[in-house]
């Protein structure tokens, strides 16, 4: 894009796009028919838009992933990789491109992890009950866990060793952007998710779906990622695919035991229940529904804080000195030297 127009114009360029309402389907169209002889001009020019660095673009690029997944696995899973030679180049060249900084360093994500002592939009930490007060609690009070993601090594091909770690690292990028994708896109996603998961299972055909019936090979990390697409889809207007797949998501990791994605899966589950989801509003305010938990009225009696330390030892001080004061005072009143003085 660069190439071909001066930097003022490519974000006038990109803005443009939103203005094409043909193009998307069309886009979509070839990118579900592998043998199109479109497809390798398509995917070519999807990666120029994703390295010329303008938001928008890369966006534009990233709203066509949960397809572009799709159309890889099912080759790999026929077996037939000829066909999808541009489709691996595509999504090679954005995760390269993403596991590196402007100067060409890898990445190093971090994540901080929220404790339990302090508020959060999920939780009051009043509502969790008394916690012990021990040694240990004392020792790790206030103090925040942060979790490192990388650095990633380059990968130049797909292998069985690689493809779910690539993926999974290409979910995270189109999950950072959900807020900016579209209602197809959506709508893409939780059909990805559903396919990867019933493919070759006997819910596949309760779901009467007649594409491959080979099983595909999954990870509870890219699982994880699915469930948290799903939920935005959930929350803005995709009611009935998103549930849906979460269903056979948590069918899935049912079957295979996946821990990681029944504790999320079921998570959001049970917050969703009985939440009034949007189901027609599906351009307006983008949005996660959580369920948010009361903040209790009262302070429990067990509750022990820095402050209630401090007031305990002072009240336990200060009757001591109370005391022992009194108790001078009724000596000093009644011994012989007293009487004497007086």
């Amino acid at each position: 894009v660069k190439a071909t127009l001066p930097d003022s114009a490519v974000s006038n360029y990109a803005a443009s796009l939103k203005d094409k309402g043909s193009l998307v389907p069309a886009l979509y169209k070839v990118i579900r028919e592998n043998y199109s002889d479109l497809l390798e001009p398509v995917c070519h020019q999807l990666f120029e838009f994703y390295r010329s660095g303008e938001p928008q673009l890369q966006r534009f690029t990233l709203q066509f992933l949960p397809e572009l997944l799709w159309s890889l696995l099912s080759v790999s899973a026929a077996r037939d990789p000829h066909t999808s030679g541009c489709i691996e180049a595509l999504l090679l060249g954005i995760y390269n491109l993403e596991i590196v900084d402007k100067d060409g360093q890898s990445k190093v994500l971090s994540f901080t992890v929220p404790s339990l002592s302090k508020p959060s939009v999920y939780h009051e930490p009043s509502a969790i009950g008394s916690i012990a007060l021990t040694e240990g609690a004392l020792a790790n009070h206030g103090l925040s866990r942060v979790v490192y993601s990388g650095p990633h090594l380059q990968r130049e091909t797909f292998t069985a060793q690689n493809r779910f770690e690539v993926l999974t690292f290409l979910l995270l990028c189109y999950n950072a952007a959900l807020s900016y994708m579209t209602s197809t896109s959506l709508q893409s996603l939780c059909q990805l998710s559903s396919r990867v998961c019933i493919c070759g299972y006997p819910r596949q055909q309760m779901r009467r779906y007649k594409g491959i019936s080979t099983r595909l090979t999954v990870t509870s990390e890219f699982l994880v990622q699915l469930i948290t697409g799903i939920h935005y889809a959930l929350c803005n207007g995709e009611v009935e695919l998103g549930s849906k797949a979460l269903d056979d998501v948590l069918y899935r990791a049912q079957l295979e035991l996946l821990p990681e994605a029944l504790l999320v899966g079921n998570a959001i589950k049970s917050s969703l229940h009985g939440a009034a989801l949007k189901s027609n509003n599906k351009e307006g305010a983008r949005s996660i529904q959580v369920e948010i938990t009361p903040t209790s009225s009262r302070i429990s009696r067990n509750a022990v804080t820095s402050l209630s330390i401090r007031g305990h030892r002072w009240k336990r001080h200060g009757k001591a000195h109370t005391q022992e004061l009194s108790e001078t005072q009724r000596h000093s009143c009644g011994s012989p030297s007293a009487s004497h003085i007086s």
